[in-house]
């Protein structure tokens, strides 16, 4: 959690800015709803219409309690007697909330009632350094991000990521040109050290493009690799980016799910409830904390948190890229849907600040069981699980899983990072010794990559055993087409990635799953 000794304002960073993003201008439209707001005017200026014939008059919704009850096994309880009610409604007796202003257009920036209380949300969580920040609501992170590179990036430029990074974020800024710098990780994220490295050498006639100006990261609990980045390294990240003024988009829908790590003799205890202050004070700290210059630029979700398809998150950020978010989503896609803030903002009521932070501890409890339920399951299909020390590979990162021969020699299969956050557990597979990518690397169609062969042969061969994983290809960062193949990035030949979610399932299916995804290995490995 932040923590702030004085105030300071964020420095004059507007050269981001890139030539569209300069050349907007406020809609004239907009301007006009605001002075419909003059006490005693008559308008006859807007199209708006009539509220008087919008259909929706009344909407009651049941929620969860912050804290709902947990079963033995740390799973929600749904009963009758947890559920919170809330009335949405119009005219005269409208319940827990007005709908009247929620049903008609906005202003671009969102409710003013939900932007004081996630202004406030923030303050508490995170205390930026540079109190003259702004919020601005947005239709959740892919379309935040969206609107970020349509701020900050020209045509061709290129954009400094994780060794892996989360792909949608890439589907939307690929076709503009912009490629991505991967800088190398490790098991704290990316490595300030190398990251000043490939900023000190960059040669603009080499590279076709001028230095990189933005780091995107996706800071806790990473999509896919689950490293929450510390908050020694975040420091040394960020004195980098304070060194050749590069801004930092954190992008952090997982942010509350941070847990402890796996403890197959305790993964079945939960964890009491923490006061909100010992809670806060038991996460990661965010960059947005330490940012002394307002050169963060936080992407904030509920999809994570309330559920996906609200479609409702906010920005964080210095008020010069605030002022030019705003103007864009004026005219792109205006406010978020009026439904979406409205149950948004009845629920923070009804639960209040402090319930909020309550029900993060809630979601943390439960990701942190399931992500147990995935590791004790490797640790119970395969017949080791060692420290990457003690096994056959000591240079592996985090934990390596094994196999055992009928001469009880250990086969490395994959290794993984317990992930301390998120939803996902990323794996290394390892190909050295396997008879099948041996003869994918001596055919004349596959030999150009064939990592990237055996990936493929390899996921379809799970999906036939109905068991479905994320092949890491879908990850890597879009360097260009002269650095696809697994050769030309620099990968670590030998190997691929695969993203586990045990967000979704089952403990018996992925118990199951894990099975299903043994016996394929079983086949290749031995």
């Amino acid at each position: 959690m932040g923590s702030v000794s004085h105030h300071r304002q964020s420095i004059d960073l507007s050269h981001h800015i890139n030539r569209k993003s300069k050349s907007r201008h406020p809609s004239p439209l907009k301007e006009i709803v605001r002075f419909m707001g003059v006490e005693g005017m008559v308008s006859l200026a807007g199209g708006l219409p009539h509220q008087s014939l919008f259909p929706i008059e009344q909407a009651t919704i049941q929620t969860l309690p912050p804290v709902p009850s947990l079963s033995a096994a740390g799973e929600i309880q749904r009963s009758a007697d947890d559920v919170v009610s809330m009335t949405l409604g119009r005219g005269s007796t409208p319940g827990d909330l007005d709908l009247s202003s929620f049903l008609q257009y906005g202003n671009g920036a969102g409710n003013k009632h939900l932007l004081e209380i996630v202004r406030t949300i923030t303050d508490r969580v995170h205390a930026p350094p540079c109190q003259d920040y702004e919020v601005l609501l947005n239709a959740g992170n892919t379309n935040a991000w969206a609107k970020v590179v349509d701020l900050l990036c020209e045509d061709g430029d290129m954009v400094l990521v994780e060794e892996y990074t989360y792909p949608s974020a890439q589907a939307y800024s690929t076709p503009l040109g912009v490629k991505a710098v991967a800088v190398p990780s490790d098991a704290n994220g990316i490595r300030a050290d190398k990251l000043r490295e490939v900023l000190t050498q960059w040669d603009e006639t080499e590279r076709g493009s001028r230095r990189p100006r933005i780091l995107y990261m996706v800071t806790v609990g990473s999509n896919p690799t689950g490293v929450t980045i510390s908050a020694q390294r975040s420091k040394e990240i960020y004195d980098v980016c304070v060194e050749f003024d590069i801004i930092i988009v954190e992008d952090d829908p997982y942010y509350f799910l941070q847990y402890s790590s796996f403890k197959p003799e305790t993964s079945h205890i939960i964890e009491p409830k923490l006061a909100t202050d010992d809670f806060l004070q038991s996460l990661a700290p965010s960059i947005l904390s330490i940012d002394t210059q307002g050169r963060v630029i936080r992407l904030e979700s509920f999809s994570k948190t309330i559920f996906p398809g609200l479609r409702l998150g906010y920005f964080v950020a210095n008020p010069v890229f605030i002022e030019r978010l705003h103007r864009a989503a004026e005219v792109d896609t205006q406010d978020p849907a009026g439904l979406s803030q409205a149950f948004a903002l009845a629920l923070l009521q009804k639960w209040g600040i402090d319930g909020y932070l309550d029900w993060m501890q809630t979601l943390r409890t439960q990701y942190r069981v399931r992500r147990d339920w995935l590791l004790a399951a490797f640790c119970q299909s395969f017949d080791a699980v060692l420290p990457a020390a003690e096994s056959p590979l000591p240079d592996a990162q985090g934990s390596v899983v094994c196999l055992r021969k009928a001469d009880g020699q250990l086969v490395p299969v994959f290794s993984f990072v317990d992930p301390t956050a998120g939803m996902f557990v990323w794996t290394k597979f390892y190909f050295g010794g396997v008879p099948r990518f041996a003869e994918l690397a001596k055919d004349e169609k596959a030999s150009a990559d064939p990592e990237r062969a055996f990936e493929n042969e390899l996921w379809m061969a799970w999906v036939q055993e109905l068991v479905l994983l994320t092949a890491g290809s879908y990850y890597h960062p879009w360097q260009g087409k002269d650095k696809v193949t697994t050769k030309e990035r620099g990968a670590q030949p030998e190997t691929a990635n695969f993203r586990f979610s045990f967000a979704t399932p089952s403990k018996e299916q992925i118990e199951l799953g894990v099975e299903r995804m043994k016996k394929v290995v079983c086949k290749y490995w031995l």
